[in-house]
């Protein structure tokens, strides 16, 4: 591509952004007027984001749900107004944000505590024994201040195996004792297999694996989705832009940017649209760390407009020009290649951090917290057999000495 075609590309994406980012946040200045105190109703709704059903748990959630991976403490403000249009889904761990997640959540319970009834409340044990599991779930209830969590997820597992008899033991006591509702698992890497695991054991409620329009073409995603169906799992999609931007230049982007901005959204928007051409996805957990983010996501699931055959197909010709700069988390098939380190998986979520999403501390502070031999073995290791392996086709060596290079 010319450098003149490219500034061109350039300008073009970045006004588009610009006239987005302007309408939407004039949007959230008049959301912003209209806000009373949650749980009680000051005039007629317009609209509210819509609930799907969350597997056959017979419990409804709204198909947006909000990420807590942010300042919650300080962003009081943005959790009264996702309420308010209907954001009742609220997805939190133990270790997000070193605690502060949870606690911010549980500094708006306190001061309005009739809308937990509202609430949708999910939260995560980085620990697989009963034990730890037990220790952070009664850490999380302090921190929120509620007595239940409505679902509770083991965090990240890479396999279902992580998952055993005494896991299923300590969910069918925690559902006892009323300190959880349902129980499941959130994946980040080998979700398919993950899911397919999920389905055969009888008491996983839900799910949340990254999903997104470049992964749900595939073969073993379909078969995973309808295992999970099948066996009444509620399913979420996370990491649902499909991993941000992308290092070689494609004219589908710009064919795409401009063709959605003409039917009203962004291509931000479409992919969030995409996801929810789905019915078997329940909700989609974004993070929304500001009111711009949070009124266009809003944005998106209140619009009714359907995606075109066109719409998705061209969706679908970007995700094969862009796939050898997307890690699809089929973190099997390269780890076994290149042996038990460096965790490849977990280095490329911190480049994701670092680059699609601009969180360039969050991705050095993820990157700190690896084995500490991660630096070296990213440094020494020889990556060809793993490049071969990858289905994606991407260059893994090289990335692994670029995150040596911006996150060490």
């Amino acid at each position: 591509m010319s450098e003149a075609k490219y500034l061109s590309r350039r300008d073009f994406l970045r006004a588009a952004g610009m006239v987005s980012t302007g309408s939407l946040l004039q949007a959230t200045g008049v959301l912003a007027r209209g806000a009373g105190e949650p749980g009680k109703q000051e005039g007629a709704k317009s609209s509210s984001v819509p609930l799907r059903p969350f597997g056959k748990t017979g419990t409804s959630v709204s198909c947006l749900s909000l990420g807590g991976m942010f300042d919650i403490p300080s962003n009081q403000l943005l959790l009264k107004l996702a309420l308010k249009w209907g954001v009742t889904y609220w997805d939190t761990a133990d270790c997000y944000e070193g605690g502060k997640s949870e606690l911010g959540i549980g500094q708006f319970l306190s001061k309005y505590p009739e809308t937990r009834k509202q609430l949708f409340l999910v939260s995560k044990s980085d620990d697989r024994d009963p034990a730890g599991m037990t220790k952070l779930l009664t850490r999380s209830l302090e921190r929120m201040k509620t007595d239940t969590v409505d679902l509770y997820f083991v965090h990240g597992i890479n396999n279902i195996s992580e998952l055993n008899r005494e896991t299923k033991a300590w969910a069918e006591k925690s559902k006892s004792a009323g300190k959880i509702k349902f129980f499941g698992f959130s994946s980040h890497s080998n979700m398919e297999d993950c899911m397919l695991g999920a389905a055969k054991l009888g008491w996983i409620d839900g799910i949340m694996m990254s999903y997104n329009f470049r992964l749900m073409h595939s073969d073993k995603m379909k078969s995973a989705m309808d295992a999970c169906v099948k066996a009444g799992i509620g399913l979420t999609a996370m990491k649902t832009q499909g991993g941000g931007s992308v290092n070689q230049e494609s004219e589908t982007e710009l064919q795409m940017a401009g063709r959605f901005l003409k039917l009203g959204f962004t291509d931000k928007q479409a992919k969030l649209k995409a996801v929810w051409e789905n019915p078997d996805i329940a909700s989609i957990c974004s993070q929304m760390p500001n009111l711009t983010i949070l009124m266009s996501n809003i944005a998106a699931a209140l619009n009714q407009t359907k995606l075109s055959v066109e719409d998705l197909e061209l969706l679908r010709q970007y995700a094969r020009e862009t796939s050898s700069s997307y890690c699809a988390g089929c973190a099997a098939i390269c780890q076994s290649a290149s042996g038990a380190t460096p965790p490849i998986r977990e280095v490329m979520r911190c480049l994701m951090y670092f680059h699609a999403y601009g969180e360039k501390d969050r991705a050095r502070e993820l990157f700190a917290k690896l084995p500490g031999t991660t630096l070296q073995s990213v440094l020494s290791c020889d990556f060809s057999t793993a490049e071969r392996s990858c289905p994606q086709g991407l260059p893994i060596g090289k990335l692994m000495r670029e995150a040596a290079s911006l996150l060490a």
